[in-house]
This record gives C-alpha cells, sequence and structure tokens, in this order.
C-alpha cells in the first residue's frame, strides 16, 4: 500500500506513483491532486522503505501509522502539529511508539510523521499494512 506512496525532497506532501517515463517518474499530489513529473536528480523516498528507530528492533512506518490510527480512532490530528512543542509531539509519539529511541528520534521526524499521517487519512487511507505482509498472515 505504501510502495507508491513517495516523498520528494524539495517538494511539500506526499505523492503517488502514476507512472514512470524515460528518466523520471510521472507522480500526483494526495492533497491536490496535481501531477508532475520528478527526475533522477530529486531525491524520491518510497514509504515503504522507511522506518523509525526503537530501542530494540526498528519499527517499519506503516507499523507506526497503524498505531496512530488505532491511537487517533482513524481521525485525523486535531492539533496544530507545525505549532506543537518538542515535548507534546514526544508525549504524543510515546503514546504511538512507547519504545522509540528517544536520542535517534528528533522532534522533526515525529513533526514529519504526524504530517504524513494526516494527509494519508485525509486521502482515505485506513490501513497501512503492505499486501505481502496481509498474505503472510
Amino acid at each position: 500500500m505504501l510502495k507508491d506512496i513517495l516523498s520528494v525532497s524539495g517538494k511539500p506532501g506526499l505523492y503517488r506513483l502514476v507512472n514512470r517515463g524515460n528518466n523520471m517518474l510521472i507522480i500526483e499530489s494526495l492533497t491536490d491532486g496535481k501531477r508532475c513529473p520528478t527526475y533522477a536528480r530529486d531525491r524520491i523516498v518510497s514509504l515503504a522503505d522507511i522506518s523509525m528507530f526503537t530501542n530494540g528492533e526498528d519499527a517499519k512506518l506503516w507499523e507506526v501509522l497503524e498505531a496512530a490510527y488505532k491511537l487517533e480512532g482513524g481521525k485525523a490530528l486535531t492539533w496544530d502539529i507545525k505549532k506543537a512543542d518538542n515535548k507534546a509531539l514526544g508525549e504524543w509519539f510515546s503514546k504511538v511508539l512507547p519504545d522509540y529511541d528517544r536520542e535517534r528520534v528528533y522532534p522533526s521526524d515525529i513533526r514529519k510523521l504526524a504530517q504524513w499521517y494526516n494527509i494519508l487519512t485525509a486521502a482515505g487511507f485506513t490501513t497501512f499494512k503492505p499486501e505481502e505482509e496481509k498474505a503472510e498472515e
């Protein structure tokens, strides 16, 4: 599910992979639906490749998003993410992922995760678990 959702450095928000071309990808914004090309020089990361540091084994992003979805009851975050102080971000994230590594996960990482969570829930995502993970169960 998150394999086709991309974060592009220098562009705000999240994007869905629409098509591949010669030396470029066509992406569509999850917030406004506008399409644009990205090229090899752009730093593009699939959300399926991201994980969060914990005190044990790193948690995959889909696991963190699932935990946030359960904590928030499937609703978007109501507090202002940009204005939240670092302590409030840490308290919220400790409810989502209690064993996260407080030295390696920065408030900016938590803020970005919260913004991504809001974008994904607004786009209609209700599950974040990859299809291959569901098939193994």
